[in-house]
């Protein structure tokens, strides 16, 4: 008999079920304030990080809602998706994250090449402030981690097409969650790793600056590719930008 091998749960994963449990089951309803941070991470006797890596899993499938300086609220669901939201949407296997890269690599670079394009004064000021951010953030993992995130949405907005900054939206909760932990130990473990991350974010921004929609590409392919290699240990990273001139 052939034997599964069984991925033992992280405990934010077991915090995230126990909380979509109480709204399947009606125990708490739509509208209804969840508990704070602290006081969850009490009751469950965790730590407040593990609360905050739930809640962002349960809103990125739309289960509650975080309103900032107000709290985490139920949201209107859907019950027949809710059966299945968990483990599967919240807490995508290594094939989902794989595709999610390929989807990346696809989107993002093209985004990054028209940004280039469309960029406006207002983007690169913006682009400077999360990457001034970034850099700081270096030896803060969660920190760093919101301004890598908010850096590629910056690049979407800076293409001035509202259908792919929609399209990104829309994903960018469940990016987030599905690579969080591999991000955790692979990117944010070593300064020098954050250091790398930063100076390839900064090319980006570079070639956006400079109007040069091939080495935009490029620079975010690399980038997309180098991320994938420290988590997934692949191949070895490959400069897209000078391929992309051959």
């Amino acid at each position: 008999m052939a034997i599964e091998h069984v991925r033992p749960k992280k405990i934010y994963e077991i915090v995230a079920e126990h909380l979509t449990e109480m709204i399947k089951s009606g125990e708490v309803v739509p509208g209804d304030r969840l508990a704070s941070v602290q006081q969850l991470a009490e009751d469950f006797n965790v730590g407040r990080s593990a609360i905050r890596e739930a809640l962002s899993a349960l809103k990125a499938v739309g289960l509650v809602e975080i309103k900032q300086g107000e709290g985490t609220f139920v949201k209107k669901i859907n019950h027949d998706l809710t059966s299945n939201v968990i483990p599967s949407v919240a807490f995508m296997k290594q094939e989902d994250i794989r595709q999610l890269f390929e989807i990346r690599k696809i989107v993002e670079t093209g985004a990054a090449s028209l940004a280039a394009v469309n960029r406006e004064e207002e983007d690169l000021l913006e682009m400077e402030r999360i990457l001034a951010e970034m850099k700081r953030a270096q030896g803060d993992g969660e920190v760093g981690e919101q301004a890598d995130v908010d850096f590629h949405m910056a690049v979407v907005r800076s293409t001035k097409n509202e259908m792919l900054l929609k399209l990104l939206e829309t994903v960018s909760d469940t990016m987030q969650v599905s690579m969080r932990e591999a991000r955790k130990l692979f990117l944010f473990s070593e300064s020098g790793k954050m250091r790398l991350l930063y100076e390839e974010h900064l090319e980006i921004y570079k070639a956006i600056k400079s109007q040069d929609s091939t080495n935009a590409y490029g620079a975010m392919m690399s980038h997309i590719v180098g991320v994938e290699h420290a988590v997934f240990q692949t191949d070895k990273k490959v400069n897209y930008a000078n391929r992309r001139k051959e």
